[in-house]
């Protein structure tokens, strides 16, 4: 029996149920005692990640950062729906909390872990259960750490939130785990002299005194580490082609060569997005672009209609990630072990768009890598199946997990391929998916087993041998 419905209740009855045992109605009927949510999602590779009980349906941040005292503040409402009875519940944050609201009313909260938020509202949620809760938070991310990682990354002019797996924690509350997805508005205060840049559409910009609020809006669900903003003075470009709305924006901050090159690049960004979704299908998303920073990253991230990159970057980089608003953010992993299904996927989208604009062919590609790898133990003793939370980004999973996606197209044939990679985007849009979900619908599309196949190319620790059965010939 619920708290919320005692109301009504004498205060002889309420006593006489206070006195039986937990678990046990005035009759004598077992009742529901509203338990705590678990302190992660359940994936093996990172246990705090994530938490157990809730599903979010969305976010609105709200976060204001100082450069001067590179402090943040903020406050966020998160709409989640319980799963289950739940006397507690967990959000993932690394930032001191001030104050939690459930529905209004104020609840008890604490941070038995850097990392966990647990929160205690004043009546226990019901499975089924929507509720507001609003975290108020402030402090300096820069410096904190979680998972080894310490994954603030600002200056004194110039702010970008990008990584993965994690980056949430470090700006707002959030069940940050793939697997929970939501829609997100953000909103971001900082210098008027500066530009906001964050996911989906642009909503509107206010000037007050010294300072600008932005607020962008993402309409599709969103796993959390793809959540971003980027603070800084940047040179804007927009326009719309084929009916999706592109942005894109470049630090001032950078040297002028690497501003050209950066413009050049990321102004092909609708281009290749109209390419790749000519081959796989429908745009999931509500926009698209990109973003050069000029802050020391020595990486690209495929941020959901926004990817952030480098100052200088080629082509290639810009296709891997616009591939990946298909095979990650779409198509999001189901735990991070499915990390071959992001990675390996959008490699193998930089290799079929360069034989489709002048270079080798994908099966000469995979020919002259078998060939230069062979002698390579490391390269083929990864799982990509199940790489290890440690080799989740191994150049394996990569290179040899777009090496994989070669040989099975050349082994099933181009356009079985291509209508295997379309289902597969089309059947978990918006949704999460597993390595074996992959291999059993690879075998419906190509109407054989493949089991000899992905054994070779995913888990032997040795290079498959050069047969037709393997794609090599």
């Amino acid at each position: 029996m619920s708290l919320r419905r005692w109301v009504g209740l004498t205060t002889t009855t309420v006593l006489l149920v206070a006195t039986l045992p937990a678990g046990t109605a005035a009759g004598g009927a077992s009742v529901r005692v509203p338990g705590p949510g678990s302190p992660g999602i359940g994936d093996p590779y990172w246990p705090l990640d994530g938490n157990g009980g809730i599903d979010v349906q969305h976010y609105d941040v709200h976060d204001r950062y100082v450069f001067d005292t590179g402090v943040l503040s903020g406050t966020t409402t998160v709409t989640l729906r319980a799963t289950t009875d739940l006397g507690r519940f967990q959000l993932d944050l690394l930032l001191p909390v001030t104050a939690v609201r459930v529905d209004d009313e104020p609840a008890a909260f604490s941070k038995p872990d850097r990392h966990e938020l647990q929160i205690t509202p004043a009546t226990p949620l019901e499975a089924g259960d929507v509720v507001d809760v609003v975290v108020e938070y402030a402090g300096a991310p820069g410096g904190i750490e979680y998972a080894g990682e310490q994954n603030w990354l600002a200056d004194d002019s110039e702010v970008v939130t990008m990584n993965e797996p994690h980056m949430a924690p470090w700006w707002f509350p959030s069940n940050d785990h793939p697997s929970d997805k939501a829609t997100f508005d953000v909103t971001v205060t900082g210098p008027a002299t500066h530009q906001v840049v964050s996911n989906g559409l642009l909503v509107g910009r206010t000037v007050a005194g010294a300072e600008a609020t932005t607020h962008w809006r993402s309409a599709r669900p969103m796993a959390t580490y793809l959540a971003f903003f980027a603070l800084g003075r940047y040179e804007v470009t927009r326009g719309v082609r084929d009916k999706i709305p592109w942005y894109v924006a470049v630090s001032k901050e950078l040297p002028a060569e690497s501003r050209r090159i950066s413009r050049r690049n990321l102004h092909r960004s609708d281009e290749i997005t109209s390419w790749l979704a000519g081959r796989l299908g429908r745009y999931p998303f509500e926009s698209t672009g990109g973003l050069s920073t000029a802050l020391p990253v020595g990486f690209a991230l495929e941020n959901q209609t926004r990817p952030t990159y480098p100052g200088v970057y080629d082509t290639s980089i810009v296709v891997h990630e616009l591939a990946h608003q298909w095979f990650g953010d779409s198509v999001s992993v189901d735990r991070w072990r499915d990390i071959w299904l992001n990675e390996g996927f959008a490699t193998f989208m930089e290799v079929l768009h360069a034989e489709k604009h002048g270079g080798p062919s994908g099966q000469q590609w995979l020919r002259d890598t078998y060939h230069g790898r062979f002698v390579d133990r490391s390269f083929w003793k990864v799982d990509l199946a199940a790489p290890g939370r440690g080799r989740i980004f191994d150049d394996a999973v990569y290179t040899r997990g777009a090496m994989a996606l070669q040989a099975l197209r050349h082994r099933i044939g181009g356009r079985d391929f291509t209508r295997l990679l379309r289902t597969w985007v089309r059947q978990h849009r918006h949704a999460n998916a597993s390595v074996p979900e992959f291999r059993r619908l690879a075998e419906q599309v190509a109407g054989t087993p493949l089991d000899g196949f992905f054994r070779a190319w995913l888990k032997a620790p040795r290079p498959p041998r050069a047969t037709v059965r393997n794609g090599l010939r």
